[in-house]
């Protein structure tokens, strides 16, 4: 037997976007319930029904946020070499850190800056995803080598720790202000660390 109750009222992906919304611009420690459902547009009921609590709607909103405004790091991974996988990888990070009327930086570097000791799963949260990144292009690497793409004596893991160091601190750099332009520049000193 189906189950009964009102439908959803609202759109889960509308109301995803508006949480990720909110926690970029607040992160996470910064939002309250009030602050999502306000956004969101809907009441705390239907918000714990739908995502959960504050801390399910923020892993929800992680999700989403990399579905939607981190696409371009699937599309970086297809890239046919090392150099072309950074430079999408990079210059994409670049517009998505730098968007017009988008927050500044990265949600995922931002969203547990402030967070304090009881916020520690957020930050594990936050750090097990960068690490997920690092690991998925790291793995890219690993192909580029094993095809004669990279140097045999280059360390992928290396050159993966060091692409996710230079795209966190374009975040930063970015959330601090420094132009679309500024950072394009920091992306091309950076890619002089692969072979043309």
């Amino acid at each position: 037997m189906a189950a009964r109750g009102r439908p959803r009222g609202f759109d889960t992906d509308e109301a995803l976007d508006s949480a990720v919304e909110v926690f970029w611009r607040q992160g996470y420690a910064g939002t309250s319930l009030e602050d999502l459902t306000t956004a969101m547009g809907i009441n705390r009921p239907s918000l714990y029904a739908a995502f959960g609590n504050k801390e399910a709607t923020f892993r929800k909103a992680l999700g989403r946020y990399a579905e939607v405004e981190m696409a371009y790091v699937g599309d970086a991974l297809a890239e046919p070499t090392a150099r072309t996988v950074a430079e999408h990888y990079l210059r994409s990070n670049v517009a998505a850190v730098t968007t017009p009327g988008r927050p500044a930086g990265c949600l995922s570097i931002q969203g547990g800056l402030a967070a304090g000791d009881e916020d520690r799963r957020i930050v594990d949260f936050l750090e097990e995803s960068r690490a997920g990144g690092e690991r998925r292009i790291a793995e890219r690497f690993h192909a580029a080598r094993d095809a004669g793409d990279l140097a045999s004596e280059e360390d992928p893991d290396e050159l993966a720790k060091y692409v996710v160091t230079v795209s966190a601190g374009l975040a930063v750099q970015a959330s601090s202000g420094a132009t679309r332009q500024e950072l394009a520049a920091v992306v091309e000193r950076a890619l002089r660390a692969f072979p043309a």
